[in-house]
């Protein structure tokens, strides 16, 4: 049996491209809430929260590991940990992927 789950948001795709572990961390999420049974929240709000839940948590990672590099001393890890920090800031704000139609369409249509 084939379960058709969502797809993580077009724009969170796109700008998680080099990072395919995150990608796999959202999508676990989003098929997480697709499989679970109606509740009184809809599941797009589930599905909104549950995403930014997660990419709350890729922002406290990414802090993390900008404090080891700025610790290390290493200009190049400084540089990718300060990076990978504003990108996880960036895509946190639901904004910036919550225009996908798929995206929405699914979870209003579950």
């Amino acid at each position: 049996m084939t379960t058709n789950f969502p797809r993580v948001p077009a724009k969170l795709l796109e700008k998680l491209r080099d990072y395919p572990d995150h990608i796999e961390r959202l999508q676990e999420v989003l098929n997480i809430v697709a499989a679970t049974p109606p509740s009184l929240i809809p599941r797009l709000e589930r599905a909104i929260e549950a995403l930014q839940g997660r990419l709350g948590t890729f922002m406290a990672e990414a802090r993390r590991e900008l404090n080891q590099a700025r610790s290390s001393g290493d200009p190049r890890l400084i540089a990718a940990a300060q990076a990978k920090a504003s990108l996880m800031s960036q895509i946190r704000l639901k904004h910036v992927w919550m225009t996908d139609k798929v995206f929405s369409v699914y979870f209003s249509g579950v």
